[in-house]
């Protein structure tokens, strides 16, 4: 079992479907060869949800001591003792706190290095709200717990990874947010995790363009001609990656040409995520790149409208699950790569996701 990835899941919205992907997933035996899961979440939650979604073949063993894991089955570990109504489909704000308490426990963990990545179910970001978590979702509140300002956004797939320069924020507020010196930093953390979490040597990076057409020229806005343009000339010759653009975000994912590049620099939230989502949808991957733990989550959210109906696709969470073990192993071999004094350059570990 030391060579499995211990891998910590936070329960998410109990009215949604993060139960019911969490338990699809594990149902495949095969992914027991990777990793060890550790759900943080009361058990009853766990097997009221088994029992209305008629999910029996699945093994839970309830541990106290996140130490002590049991393998080839889902261990639950017990982040609240409350009894919780669960009612499917339902926006509720008293089952934000648990949502919080399950992600609370996880991190707790994962800082401790009781486990060795984070899966996280999808939350309301509006009922999660509290004195606690005060923050627009996951990728902020973790920056946050990991004191790390140069974080990045990241939506992968196998053929496909885009990160975001913004974020979580208005659109209204998207261009005066865009400063030199913010596109710099994002683009040093995608290229060292392009490096370092994907084992790219030398990547390729496309910038999109902030305005429709990248501004054509001037016509439809200034800012590709002011800013992007003299700083993508400005590192064309930099050693390490290669960057091109600005292009216009329709022409270029309309025209497949993102196929050509490691990935894609967008200027905002839905700039990257609208293409990515319709490209990758049951496959993609939200990672948090930039930080020194390893979290991914499903590409979807809560899933209301389908949630308690045995509906829910679990792919995305599925490959949230071999991507955080698959960069967490990258990971370890770029580690054993840059101190090797003979150079050897280490197998590259990105796995095709299991269906």
């Amino acid at each position: 079992m030391s060579d499995k990835v211990r891998v910590g899941i936070s329960v998410g919205d109990l009215n949604g479907i993060g139960i019911e992907i969490i338990l699809k997933t594990f149902r495949d035996a095969r992914i027991y060869d990777m990793c060890t899961p550790i759900l943080y979440c009361a058990p009853k939650a766990v097997n009221y949800n088994k029992k209305v979604l008629e999910i029996d073949d699945i093994k839970l063993n309830i541990v106290k001591d996140v130490t002590k894991l049991r393998p080839s089955c889902v261990n639950v570990f017990p982040a609240w003792e409350d009894d919780v109504r669960v009612n499917f489909g339902n926006p509720d704000s008293t089952l934000g706190k648990y949502a919080f308490l399950s992600l609370k426990s996880a991190v707790e963990d994962l800082a401790s290095r009781n486990l060795d990545v984070l899966v996280t179910a999808p939350i309301n970001k509006h009922t999660i709200q509290s004195e606690e978590f005060n923050f627009p979702g996951h990728t902020e509140f973790l920056a946050n717990y990991a004191n790390e300002d140069n974080y990045l956004m990241t939506m992968v797939s196998d053929v496909l990874k885009v990160a975001t320069i913004t974020s979580h924020i208005p659109l209204k507020d998207v261009e005066k947010s865009l400063t030199e010196e913010l596109i710099i930093n994002k683009l040093n953390t995608f290229v060292a995790s392009l490096k370092t979490d994907f084992g790219i040597r030398l990547p390729k990076i496309a910038f999109l363009g902030l305005n429709p057409h990248s501004g054509d020229n001037g016509t439809l806005g200034d800012y590709e001609e002011k800013i992007l343009k003299p700083i993508i000339k400005r590192l064309a010759d930099k050693d390490g990656f290669k960057v091109f653009g600005p292009f216009g975000a329709d022409g270029f994912f309309g025209s497949r040409e993102y196929l050509k590049f490691d990935g894609v620099i967008s200027m905002y939230h839905d700039q990257g995520l609208i293409p990515f989502k319709t490209i990758s949808f049951e496959e993609g991957v939200n990672f948090t790149a930039g930080l020194s733990i390893v979290r991914t989550s499903p590409d979807h959210g809560v899933g209301y409208d389908i949630a308690g109906k045995g509906l829910a696709n679990e792919q995305s969470f599925r490959s949230a699950v071999y991507t955080a073990c698959d960069i967490f192993n990258t990971r370890k071999r770029e580690k054993e790569f840059a101190s090797n004094p003979l150079k050897i350059k280490p197998q590259k570990a990105f796995s095709k996701k299991r269906s």
